[in-house]
């Protein structure tokens, strides 16, 4: 095996200019984002000392998550969708500065943590449709594979980075620099967005309505193979999504050093797989990659709660992250190659709520079984119980297992439709 044909397939990248644009407006995204990721619940804890209060967090994204994330696919569908993408921008970064602003209070509140959580999640919900649903317009058809090999590839580089030094700067300076760091990192994406080209919807393209939610529901029921992609992830990370406890199991450890480490640790394991992906775009049997990558997923997050070694769990946490990037190559491809473009808006807002909801989901789960068990044994217990779920799920859905690229019918149709445009 030679070495370009295991590392990752830049095809994209050459062929598009606008993917160049947008992967490098994520990656400035991303490492802003993450810097108030690790602060926002660290700051929470320092306020409340409460893990049910950092849990909290998701019930309070839930709702904003689900409304605006099945209305943004709507409208992806109906309006330009580099608009949406450029406001939806500027929008989270004026939540930002209201986090910057709060935390330079004398006494911070804890209320508007909570107001901020649930914008950033009314927004991302708003805007992840259009993102998705843009790439299967300016990557072709048969470099999608590695277009998303690429994305978790960037997302990566940010999700190592920013963690680790967010955890050491809300140690030592505070959590103001850190929010300070992502309001001048959504000011940067801003810009890069107004380069993109217009993404106008069909010419006769209906505006948002419930009936048109309707339609993208009933297509996506009728899809056993896109159903199981839902079911799995979101069951995946509403059992196995232990991130935001992590500041309960950096105590537990004796190991508070490490906690920016632990958020970093899983987009390790992520970064490791994508940067060996080009093997991945030879693959046609992707529902193969979500089983097996959820279950990996589980396994290791399993033993992240089990074992008692701070570097041990750091390792764990990187084969999760390995597990859950493998699992998300086979997603993005099959959802990529099979949804018609008409409904590619709708169908990816009911993506947005399976791969945003379980994690939300998730952290209640978690603060809530961590202040009544404990923390390690909320993690190991979910680990299983996302490990027997993916079991489940598999064998109630075998047309998962069975899709193959190169002779499933919608993949072939959009294949088709592809090649003539």
């Amino acid at each position: 095996m030679s070495l370009s044909s295991v590392l990752p397939d830049l095809s994209p990248w050459r062929s598009t200019r606008d993917f160049r644009l947008l992967w490098v407006q994520g990656l400035v995204t991303t490492f802003g984002s993450f810097m108030a990721l690790v602060a926002l619940p660290l700051q929470i804890k320092d306020l409340t000392d409460s893990p049910l209060a950092v849990g909290a967090m998701g019930a309070v994204e839930l709702v904003p998550l689900i409304v605006f994330g099945l209305y943004g696919g709507a409208l992806a569908d109906a309006v330009d969708r580099r608009k949406v993408i450029l406001l939806t921008e500027a929008g989270l970064g004026v939540l930002a500065a209201v986090l910057l602003v709060n935390a330079l209070l004398p006494e911070p509140l804890l209320w508007p943590l909570y107001v901020v959580a649930a914008g950033v999640s009314a927004l991302a919900g708003l805007q992840r449709p259009a993102l998705d649903s843009l790439m299967a317009r300016i990557v072709p058809h048969d470099q999608l594979t590695a277009a998303a090999a690429l994305n978790s590839l960037r997302w990566n580089v940010g999700a190592i980075a920013a963690p680790a030094l967010a955890g050491l700067v809300v140690a030592y300076a505070g959590h103001a620099p850190a929010y300070a760091v992502t309001v001048v990192s959504f000011a940067a994406s801003v810009a890069l967005c107004t380069r993109i080209a217009p993404a106008p919807p069909a010419h006769d393209a209906e505006k948002p309505s419930l009936r048109g939610l309707a339609e993208g529901a009933r297509y996506a029921w009728s899809r056993p193979v896109l159903l199981g992609t839902y079911a799995i992830d979101m069951a995946a990370m509403f059992f196995a999504f232990p991130n935001t406890i992590f500041p309960f199991l950096a105590e537990d450890l004796d190991a508070e050093w490490s906690l920016g480490l632990m958020y970093a640790a899983g987009a390790v394991g992520s970064l490791l797989l994508s940067l060996t992906s080009g093997w991945t775009s030879r693959v046609r049997r992707h529902g193969l990659l979500v089983v097996f990558g959820a279950a990996g997923w589980g396994l290791a997050i399993t033993a992240a709660g089990w074992f008692g070694n701070v570097w041990v769990v750091l390792v764990c946490l990187a084969l999760a992250g390995a597990g859950d990037m493998l699992s998300g190559l086979g997603r993005s491809t099959i959802w990529n190659q099979t949804i018609p473009d008409e409904l590619r808006g709708r169908l990816a807002g009911i993506e947005v709520l399976s791969y945003s909801v379980g994690p939300q989901l998730g952290q209640v789960r978690a603060g809530a079984a961590a202040g009544w068990t404990g923390t390690r044994t909320a993690i190991w217990s979910g680990g299983l119980a996302c490990v027997a779920s993916v079991a489940a799920l598999t064998a109630l859905l075998p047309k998962l297992v069975s899709y193959d690229a190169t002779t499933d019918e919608d993949a072939a149709l959009h294949r088709d439709l592809s090649a003539t445009r």
